[in-house]
């Protein structure tokens, strides 16, 4: 995995939420690792912010509240197309293998019922 890109200084918080979004919708899982190692810094950062900054965070955090719900609707979204795509992949695995083992009977049986087949053709060729 190539390093991140080094977070901006202090990017605005409603930047990081629009750009997580054209991320999440673009899958670009990179720049999703990037801004979330933002997000754990900025968090990280949090407890020894002086008051102002706390405050202008704050602002950031209300300016940015609409693209969060966007965002949160959009990762819920994601999440579930993810289940349905796990569960069919699942469905799909046991079609395979119940058809496998369908195949492995069929091979074992199959030469009877050849063997059978042949006999009768031959009966009705016989009858003529």
């Amino acid at each position: 995995m190539q390093e991140p890109e080094t977070p901006a200084e202090n990017p605005e918080l409603k930047e990081l939420v629009v750009e997580a979004s054209r991320a999440l919708a673009q899958l670009d899982a990179p720049r999703l690792e990037e801004l979330a190692l933002s997000c754990e810094a900025l968090n990280r950062d949090l407890e020894s912010m002086g008051a102002d900054k706390k405050s202008d965070l704050a602002r950031q955090a209300r300016e940015a509240a609409p693209g969060m719900a966007v965002l949160g609707r959009v990762l819920a979204v994601t999440r579930a197309n993810q289940n349905v795509m796990r569960r069919l992949r699942e469905m799909r695995e046991r079609r395979l293998e119940y058809s496998e083992r369908q195949i492995r009977a069929g091979a074992e049986i199959g030469p009877e019922i050849v063997a059978e087949a042949g006999a009768e053709a031959e009966a009705v060729d016989g009858d003529d």
